[in-house]
C-alpha cells in the first residue's frame, strides 16, 4: 500500500512541477529530476525505490521511445544523415575514449575495460530525455531532426561497446576485429526484426475496430517488440525505432478517424505519466547509490563531476569541429549540400553541442552492471561508475535542460516555420482534391461545400472573405449550441448518452474553428492564394 501511495504522490508532484515548469519556461524533466534528488536527500519515511534495470528499460523507455519514433520523418532523417551519423558514431566514439582516459587518470586502479564501459554508459544522449525537453522549446526543425535522430539511433554503437567492455572486465575476450562484424550484425538484425514485426502487427490487427482493444494491443505490441529484441540479443532501441517508423507509414491508412483520435489521446497521457515517474525516480536512485558507497562520498562527487564535464566538453568540441569542417568543405565547393548540413552555422553547432541530455537509459544501463551475488565478483568500481552515470544524467538534465531555452533565445534560434509551410501546402492540396471530388455534384449542399472550400483555398473570386472571421463566428455559434444542449439536459429533455454524443461533435468542431480563428492572412498570402493558411 505504501508503494501505491508513493506512486500517486509522485504523479501529483509531477503534475504540479510540470505546471510550474510551463509557468517559468523550463523543461519539466529537469524539475522532476531535481525533485527526486530533494526527496532522496531529505530525511523522510519515503522507501528506497529500487529499479530493476530490465523492467525500467521496458516499462519506461519502450513506449516513450515508440511515441517519439512514430513521429520521426524518414525523409528528414535521409536529408540529414551526415550530421546524424557524425553524432551517432564519431561523437559517441570520442566521448567513450575521453571518458575512459579521465576515469583512468582519476582512479588509476580502474581497468581499461571498466573505464570504457563507463564511457559507453554515459556517451549516448537519451532519446527519451532529449524528446521530452526539446518538444517544449520549438527549436529550428532541422536541429530537432538531428537531435531526435541521434537520440533514436545512437544505442546501436554505444550498447555494443558497453557489452564488449563489460565482458572484457569480467574475463571474456573479444577482439576489435570481431566487434565490427558484431556491430553490423546487430544493426542489420535490428532493422530486419523491426520491419518484420511491424508487418506482423499490421497483419494481426487489420480486423480490430474497437478503440479500447486497439489501444491495448498497441501497448502490448510495443512491449512485445522490446522483449523479443532483447531475447534475440539485438538492439532493443533500434528495433523499436524501426518498428515505429514502419508502423507510422502504414497505420494511418488502416485506423479509422475515431480510433486514431482516441489512441493518440491515450498515448499522450501515458507518455506524460511515464516521463513524470521516470525522471522523479532517476533522482530517487541517489538513496540507493549513497547506501552502497563505502567511506566518504567526496571522491565519488569529484569523479562524477569530472565525468560530467568531460561528456559536455567533448560533445561541444566535436559539434564545433564538425561545423568547421563542413564550412571549409562548402567553401571549396565540396561536401554535402546545404539542405543536408543544418549544423553549418556556429549558432546551430553550439545548440547541438549543448543539447546532450542523458536520461533513464544511461542510469538503467549503469544499474545493470553485475552486483556480485551467489559468490560471483561484483563489477570492478561499480559504485564509481553508478555515481558518475547519475551525475551525468542529473547534471545534463539540469544544467543543459534549464539553459536550453535561454540559449535558443539568446542565439535567436527559433522555429524556422518549415513544418508550418509544409502544413499549409498540404492543406491547400487536400482542399483542391476535395473541390475536384465535388465536381459534377448538383445538390445544394455541394454548392455550400464548394464555397467553404474555396474560402479555405483563398480563391480569387472569394478573396474578400476572411477565413479567420468564419472561425470567430463559428465559435460564437458553437457556444450557442452548447448553451442549448445544456438547457436540454437540465430540463431532462435529453439524457446523458445523447448529451455526450453531441458534446463530442461540438468539441471537434470547436477545435477546427479555433484553428481557423487563429489563421491570419499576411500580405504575401493576400496576393498569393497558394499560401493561405486555413483550418
Amino acid at each position: 500500500m505504501l508503494l501505491f501511495e508513493l506512486v500517486i504522490a509522485l504523479l501529483l508532484a509531477g503534475a504540479v512541477l510540470t505546471a510550474l515548469a510551463q509557468r517559468i519556461g523550463a523543461p519539466y524533466p529537469a524539475l522532476l529530476a531535481l525533485a527526486g534528488v530533494v526527496l532522496a536527500l531529505v530525511p523522510s519515511e519515503i522507501p528506497v525505490v529500487e529499479l530493476d534495470p530490465s523492467l525500467a528499460l521496458t516499462l519506461f523507455v519502450a513506449p516513450v521511445l515508440l511515441d517519439a519514433a512514430f513521429d520521426t520523418s524518414p525523409r528528414d532523417l535521409r536529408d540529414n544523415w551526415i550530421p546524424v551519423t557524425s553524432l551517432v558514431l564519431v561523437a559517441v566514439g570520442l566521448t567513450v575514449a575521453a571518458v575512459a582516459v579521465v576515469a583512468r587518470h582519476l582512479v588509476p586502479g580502474m581497468a581499461w575495460a571498466a573505464a570504457v564501459a563507463l564511457g559507453a554508459i554515459v556517451a549516448p544522449p537519451d532519446a527519451v530525455a532529449a524528446t521530452s525537453v526539446l518538444r517544449q522549446l520549438s527549436p529550428p526543425h532541422r536541429l530537432m531532426v538531428i537531435l531526435e535522430g541521434e537520440g533514436l539511433l545512437n544505442d546501436a554503437s554505444a550498447l555494443l561497446i558497453y557489452r564488449v567492455a563489460v565482458g572484457a572486465a569480467l574475463g571474456a575476450t573479444l577482439s576489435p576485429w570481431n566487434a565490427l562484424p558484431l556491430l553490423l550484425a546487430n544493426s542489420v538484425g535490428s532493422v530486419l526484426l523491426g520491419l518484420a514485426l511491424a508487418r506482423l502487427y499490421l497483419w494481426l490487427t487489420q480486423r480490430i475496430t474497437d478503440l479500447a482493444i486497439s489501444v491495448v494491443v498497441q501497448f502490448v505490441g510495443t512491449f512485445a517488440v522490446w522483449i523479443i529484441a532483447e531475447r534475440l540479443g539485438v538492439s532493443t532501441v533500434l528495433t523499436v525505432v524501426v518498428y515505429a517508423v514502419a508502423l507510422a507509414q502504414s497505420s494511418s491508412l488502416r485506423l479509422n478517424a475515431e480510433n486514431r483520435r482516441g489512441s493518440y489521446a491515450v498515448w499522450e497521457v501515458a507518455v506524460y505519466v511515464l516521463n513524470a515517474l521516470a525522471f522523479i525516480l532517476i533522482g530517487l536512485q541517489l538513496r540507493q547509490i549513497v547506501k552502497h558507497v563505502d567511506g566518504g562520498f567526496s571522491p565519488y562527487l569529484v569523479f562524477g563531476g569530472a565525468i560530467l564535464a568531460t561528456v559536455v566538453v567533448v560533445r561541444l568540441v566535436w559539434a564545433m569541429l564538425y561545423n568547421t569542417i563542413v564550412r571549409a568543405l562548402q567553401g571549396r565547393g565540396g561536401g554535402a549540400s546545404p539542405k543536408a548540413t543544418p549544423m553549418r552555422s556556429y549558432k546551430s553547432a553550439l545548440v547541438v553541442g549543448w543539447c546532450g541530455m542523458r536520461g533513464l537509459l544511461t542510469l538503467a544501463t549503469a544499474l545493470a552492471l553485475p552486483i556480485g551475488v551467489n559468490g560471483t565478483a561484483p563489477f570492478p568500481h561499480r559504485d564509481f561508475l553508478i555515481t558518475a552515470a547519475f551525475s551525468v544524467v542529473l547534471g545534463t538534465l539540469v544544467l543543459q535542460g534549464l539553459t536550453l531555452g535561454p540559449l535558443l533565445r539568446w542565439l535567436k534560434l527559433s522555429d524556422d516555420g518549415m513544418v508550418g509551410r509544409e502544413r499549409d501546402f498540404a492543406r491547400q492540396e487536400a482542399t483542391r482534391a476535395a473541390l475536384t471530388a465535388l465536381d459534377g455534384s448538383t445538390e445544394p449542399e455541394a454548392a455550400i461545400l464548394r464555397k467553404e472550400y474555396s474560402v479555405a483555398l483563398g480563391d480569387e473570386s472569394m478573396k474578400w472573405l476572411r477565413p479567420q472571421v468564419f472561425g470567430r463566428l463559428r465559435l460564437k455559434a458553437i457556444q450557442a449550441e452548447r448553451d442549448a444542449l445544456q438547457r436540454l439536459r437540465k430540463g431532462r429533455e435529453i439524457g446523458d448518452d445523447a448529451y455526450h454524443v453531441i458534446e463530442e461533435e461540438l468539441d471537434w468542431a470547436e477545435g477546427n474553428a479555433r484553428r481557423r480563428a487563429r489563421a491570419v492572412r499576411s500580405p504575401e498570402q493576400t496576393s498569393d492564394s497558394g499560401h493561405l493558411s486555413a483550418g
